[in-house]
């Protein structure tokens, strides 16, 4: 490695002996000219000018795409999010509008009627998911949405699900609607929740090590789940057929995101702000049919 110019060098990496070391042999691969130096705090450094960078920077990045990390399910960290609030935002909304009395009818046009589901009113399947029956059933689901879906957000991002997330949510829905055949309405934002929880669990189980072979560690996470789905899902007036559908068509859900990408994250890109926009116009044009048909 030749000496860089001390007012040309630029620091693109900071790490242990071993992944530094690691990071000089790509570089040196690519005959990318720099220096390996340590600091007093204890990390080594990688300093290369400031003309190679960027292409420094990159050849990194995809040696570490291509090298995952031995750990493979890190702790979640402490953390809250504001990711779910722009998805809770539908429910809570719509269930506003809904106690104000501000549109005739809004709970019967958008109910889950199983007979008219099957009649042909497929947008039931979704309105139904924003409406709700009191105050504390929109608490609760408001809540129990944030406190699950701020845990998936640390995963992954939020956009990148909502869609399956939403559709195996209506199709929980219309499940229950072929279980029951008809005399059965259903509402409320539950049957995402639980979806969401069950796609949690069989991420949390996808990432955990594989040095745990024992059958009762390596599916904690689904176990933890089903008991807190149990927990949740068993109450006064709850539709346990789309909870137990919403959380079984969760887990599919989980394994949809490639493993890599749950492990090193994704940039955020037009594509998420396509889904967002989806996300609300699938709700948007289900109320028109709803309203209007």
């Amino acid at each position: 490695m030749n000496e860089l110019i001390e007012e040309d060098k630029n620091i693109i990496a900071s790490a242990n002996y071993s992944t530094i070391r690691d990071y000089s042999l790509v570089l040196a691969s690519q005959q990318i000219v720099h220096d390996v130096i340590p600091t007093e705090e204890g990390p080594f450094e990688i300093w290369v000018s400031k003309d190679e960078a960027k292409i420094a920077r990159r050849q990194i990045r995809l040696f570490r795409c291509e090298n995952p990390p031995h750990q493979n399910n890190a702790p979640l960290p402490v953390m809250v999010t504001l990711q779910p609030l722009w998805i809770l935002s539908v429910p809570a909304l719509v269930t506003l509008i809904q106690f104000s009395d501000r549109i005739s009818h809004l709970t019967s046009r958008g109910i889950s009627d199983a007979s008219m589901v099957l009649k042909g009113e497929w947008w039931r399947l979704f309105t139904a998911l924003s409406l709700h029956g009191d105050a504390k059933h929109v608490l609760g689901n408001l809540i129990s949405g944030f406190f699950v879906l701020n845990l998936l957000s640390l995963r992954i991002p939020l956009s990148r699900l909502i869609l399956p997330l939403l559709l195996f949510s209506g199709l929980a829905n219309g499940l229950v609607s072929l279980t029951m055949q008809e005399n059965f309405r259903s509402l409320g934002f539950s049957t995402f929740v639980f979806a969401s929880l069950g796609a949690l669990s069989s991420i949390e189980f996808r990432l955990m090590p594989k040095e745990f072979h024992g059958l009762q560690r390596r599916f904690a996470p689904l176990f933890g789940a089903l008991l807190l789905a149990v927990f949740m899902g068993l109450g006064e007036n709850s539709d346990i057929f789309a909870h137990g559908y919403g959380f079984i068509l969760g887990l599919v859900v989980g394994f949809l995101p490639k493993r890599k990408s749950l492990q090193w994250g994704i940039t955020f890109s037009y594509l998420d702000v396509i889904m967002i926009i989806t996300y609300f116009t699938v709700f948007l044009c289900c109320w028109l049919l709803a309203l209007f048909y």
